[in-house]
């Protein structure tokens, strides 16, 4: 019975649009998403088998949706649709902590959104907090201690006048009016429904052509159905009923030329001697350096794309990884076609890689109308040609004839 039932919505796809059935995306994302969800699975396979990337940071590539058959959406009788979103995000592990040197010896991976907002965003918020600890602490000891501070170390370097600023926009973001973007990244309603439908609900979405994360407003529990004629500012509002804001200034930290180093940086001992009489430790063996949770946590989750790379670091060389290697063809695959943009934001196919498409249809692009006009025109102009040529050829025939029969009489 599935199978007939998806033979059936396979066709009526292929009806709706022809090209569909020509393609082999929804095998590779159904695939791929698979691949993404087993990552982590594959990577228990030795967990002694440890990955030092300490050398390396993060850097966001894209955020992408893809829309794919799905069984249980074709199994719901009230469902609209049976095409599930997918959330993927492309980043990279570059070789240094500035990502200016992505070109050789580098992976690139692929992960679903949600792991890696809550990962990264998690991050760059223990980073925000200490950092307004240490500028709360070390500033006002400037402002206490100017004529000692030769004799004090600080175990972080801030700057006292843009991290007060900051830190005092963070500590006071709801009195003026705005609501941290990252609360909604889970799937929540924020507009109840009624017996039309069932209400509105904002979560994370692609947006800028994957260049950016930003709040959406969807139309199912799932957040499947994106909305783009909403804004979700204007349906938010605080405890005592006044309209509030979205402040995407945390969110754009894990995407926003994102470079993110995966070293843990150690915190300075205020209790070092400047002394000099430190010789003893000189021989002491040196620490090995250590990745950070956050980077550990999304190499570990992410389907992993690193031979063709370069990528000197990685797994290639464990024996207990064999199906990451053998599968890393396809994952590298599926990263080119989306980076190709055969995806448009809504996760919709997009044919010939530039087209948009819209629920419901598909619109010609800027190149597809001038290239459709000038072979119209030039057809036009051809048979405009063609007719005189057709013209003259008639009436050199008939004037020929008239002069061979005056001849005759």
């Amino acid at each position: 019975m599935k199978l007939i039932l998806a033979s059936i919505i396979i066709a009526a796809a292929q009806a709706a649009n022809p090209f569909l059935g020509k393609s082999k995306n929804n095998a590779k994302s159904a695939f791929a998403s698979n691949l993404v969800a087993g990552a982590r699975r594959l990577n228990d396979a030795d967990e002694e088998y440890e990955i030092n990337i300490s050398g390396y940071s993060v850097k966001f590539e894209k955020c992408q949706f893809v829309k794919s058959y799905d069984d249980e959406l074709a199994e719901e009788e009230d469902s609209e649709t049976v095409l599930a979103t997918k959330r993927f995000v492309i980043f990279k592990l570059c070789p240094d902590d500035s990502c200016s040197s992505c070109n050789y010896n580098y992976g690139e991976y692929m992960i679903d959104l949600e792991t890696y907002l809550e990962t990264t965003v998690n991050y760059m918020q223990e980073l925000q907090e200490e950092m307004c600890n240490q500028c709360d602490e070390n500033c006002q000891e400037d402002e206490e201690e100017e004529e000692d501070n030769d004799d004090n170390r600080r175990r972080l370097e801030v700057d006292c006048d843009s991290c007060q600023e900051e830190c005092y926009k963070i500590e006071n973001m709801e009195d003026n009016g705005y609501i941290d973007a990252t609360e909604f990244l889970e799937c929540q309603q924020i507009v109840e429904g009624n017996d039309d439908n069932e209400g509105f609900f904002a979560g994370p979405m692609c947006a800028s052509s994957g260049t950016k994360i930003k709040i959406g407003i969807f139309e199912d529990e799932d957040c499947n159905i994106l909305d783009n004629s909403k804004n979700i500012d204007d349906y938010l509002y605080n405890d005592d009923g006044y309209q509030v804001k979205l402040s995407h200034a945390l969110l754009k930290t894990v995407y926003a030329d994102t470079c993110i180093s995966c070293l843990v940086v150690e915190e300075e001992d205020e209790n070092d001697n400047d002394d000099g009489n430190n010789n003893n430790n000189d021989d002491e063996e040196e620490e090995e350096p250590e990745v950070n949770e956050m980077c550990q946590e999304l190499y570990e989750a992410a389907a992993k794309c690193e031979k063709s790379h370069g990528f000197d670091d990685g797994y290639e060389g464990n024996n207990d990884y064999d199906n990451q290697i053998m599968q890393e063809e396809v994952v590298c695959d599926f990263i080119s076609s989306i980076e190709g943009g055969t995806y448009d934001d809504n996760g919709e196919i997009a044919l010939y890689g530039s087209s948009k498409t819209s629920y419901g249809g598909a619109t010609t692009t800027g190149g597809q109308k001038f290239a459709l006009t000038f072979f119209i025109l030039g057809s036009v102009a051809l048979a405009a040609y063609a007719a005189m040529l057709h013209g003259k050829l008639t009436k050199g025939g008939k004037a020929g004839l008239t002069s061979q029969g005056g001849a005759m009489a």
